[in-house]
């Protein structure tokens, strides 16, 4: 199974450290944020990943290479302008392939565990369209994202739900009739909800959205925490 880890965003709320470094390569716990994300799955068995950028991407192609002195091949989707996430998924599928793939949000932190996540859709524990991790609601994200119930994944109503974490296994068929140009991922996942098509689980490791430079302080405490 390939990974794709989405690392375009511009990062704005980071400001004025991303003025002049993306947001993937901001350092914390003594590494960029996107080397956890690299050396986390090639721990977890993931050997060739796709990267999209955008802003100051050609900053992560030359710090991260070809990925081989991480053990793994990394091939790069350049984006002119973001596509936004669905776009830049569906841009880079000619490089992940037919098969279903793990995605990976370039700015969260995380424990999970994703070897976990190296089985297809079609297996025991994922079918459908999507499988997404699912985490509690954040202080900034109270009411969540989508509703998980025996498995299941859908709209959330009006009862608060449960956060998207950023990680999911996607299988490519989820982008057919999508055409090339910036467009969003939920509302794809939503339209597979309403088919059934989407599976879940809920994560209740440790896991930070690192949006802004109190988040990214927030993973700092963390790590400094490991034994």
């Amino acid at each position: 199974m390939k990974a794709m880890i989405l690392a375009a965003g511009k990062g704005e709320r980071m400001r004025p450290l991303t003025l002049h470094t993306p947001k993937p390569l901001l350092p914390v716990g003594g590494m960029p944020l996107i080397e956890h994300h690299v050396r986390a799955l090639a721990a977890a068995g993931f050997t060739e990943l796709v990267i999209n950028h955008a802003w100051l991407g050609q900053q992560i192609e030359v710090y991260l290479g070809d990925g081989a002195r991480f053990g793994v091949s990394i091939a790069f989707s350049a984006e002119g302008e973001p596509l936004e996430t669905g776009g830049g998924i569906h841009r880079a599928l000619p490089l992940l392939g037919a098969a279903p793939f793990l995605l990976v949000n370039g700015d969260i932190w995380t424990d999970y565990a994703f070897a976990d996540l190296r089985r297809p859709l079609a297996g025991q524990a994922h079918d459908g369209l999507a499988h997404l991790v699912l985490v509690d609601n954040p202080a900034h994200h109270p009411e969540g994202d989508f509703r998980l119930q025996e498995g299941r994944v859908s709209a959330r109503g009006a009862q608060p739900g449960l956060t998207y974490s950023g990680i999911a296994v996607l299988d490519p068929a989820l982008f057919a009739g999508c055409r090339p140009g910036a467009f969003k991922l939920a509302p794809l996942l939503l339209d597979a909800m309403a088919l059934g098509q989407v599976s879940g689980e809920h994560f209740r490791g440790r896991w930070v959205d690192v949006g802004t430079r109190e988040r990214l302080d927030e993973v700092e405490r963390l790590l400094a925490e490991r034994p």
